[in-house]
């Protein structure tokens, strides 16, 4: 009240824009003076101008009334979902392959909302969703507190990965029996390819050669351009391979796919603009959101892992 009649320039007007009662609008002036020990206005026949004391106050007020503007835009943002923050778990390879268009289509919708990607192997990324660190996850969820909600949102196939020049990379596909006998460079037993390659090599009987084991993918590359031997690698792995001198051909008898898996934790209240993110990865193939190449986007009814 104390600004409206700075810049009304008097009572009169000022309680006329405000729908107030005169003597209220005075009253309440003469408590905020009172409150502060000194008189912020000097009354004249025509005009109520500020003291200088009142200018510093009404620069004051003013900061204040901005910055309560400011953090209430801000708020009603967040409840409509436009503004605020997302957090997201996920695999390496998803963050850097999967999730990037999904996001983009996400941030065309929401300029304003930021974005939290933290990425790690499948064991660190269930742990953040359990201890509410981030909002969401997608990641590949063999083993799933039953308390939490799975919905399976997409599937990669596995595939060769060979040195340049190797002698299976003449072929258009590969077996998982023609595997047998190469040497092999596999990623670390935490990791969830690992899993999924072990238990196909075992269900095929087949028996790779020397093992040479690495935590990342950059390295399992790395290692296999080097000619320390073949491996085998989902289709959201290899954009990342490329950088290495490798051959990447297609595995059949069987074809292997991972489910791709998205993971929240119903208890815990989600922003609107979680919501909209959950809402797209669910809808993604609907919307036809690209997806890199050997992967497609599945049916999102819940399922328990």
């Amino acid at each position: 009240m104390v600004i409206a009649v700075a810049d009304a320039g008097g009572y009169t007007p000022a309680a006329r824009e405000l729908h107030v009662a005169q003597s209220s609008l005075s009253r309440t002036v003469q408590e905020v003076e009172q409150r502060i020990g000194v008189p912020l206005f000097e009354r004249t026949t025509r005009r109520v101008d500020p003291t200088l004391e009142g200018e510093e106050f009404l620069a004051t007020a003013r900061r204040l009334v901005a910055d309560f503007d400011t953090a209430l835009n801000h708020f009603e943002g967040y409840l409509a979902g436009t503004r605020g923050a997302v957090s997201v778990a996920a695999l390496p390879s998803l963050a850097g392959s999967m999730l990037p268009p999904v996001l983009a289509a996400f941030r065309r919708g929401h300029p304003e909302v930021a974005v939290l990607v933290k990425d790690g192997f499948s064991g660190e990324v269930l742990d953040l969703v359990v201890r509410g660190e981030v909002d969401l996850a997608v990641s590949v969820a063999a083993h799933v507190p039953a308390a939490l909600d799975v919905r399976h949102i997409a599937v990669d196939a596995f595939a060769g990965v060979l040195p340049a020049g190797h002698p299976l990379a003449a072929r258009d596909e590969l077996r998982w029996a023609d595997l047998a006998g190469q040497p092999f460079v596999a990623f670390e037993r935490i990791s969830s390819i690992r899993s999924y390659v072990d238990r196909v090599l075992a269900e095929t009987g087949t028996r790779t050669g020397a093992l040479t084991e690495a935590r990342n993918i950059g390295a399992v590359a790395g290692l296999v351009a080097a000619g320390l031997g073949v491996s085998a690698a989902p289709s959201l792995v290899l954009p990342m391979m490329m950088f290495a001198d490798v051959v990447v051909r297609p595995l059949v008898a069987p074809v292997v796919e991972r489910d791709i898996c998205l993971i929240h934790d119903p208890r815990r209240p989600m922003s609107r603009a979680a919501q909209a993110l959950m809402h797209l990865l669910v809808s993604a193939g609907e919307r036809e959101i690209a997806s890199p190449p050997g992967v497609r986007w599945v049916s999102t009814e819940p399922a328990q892992a």
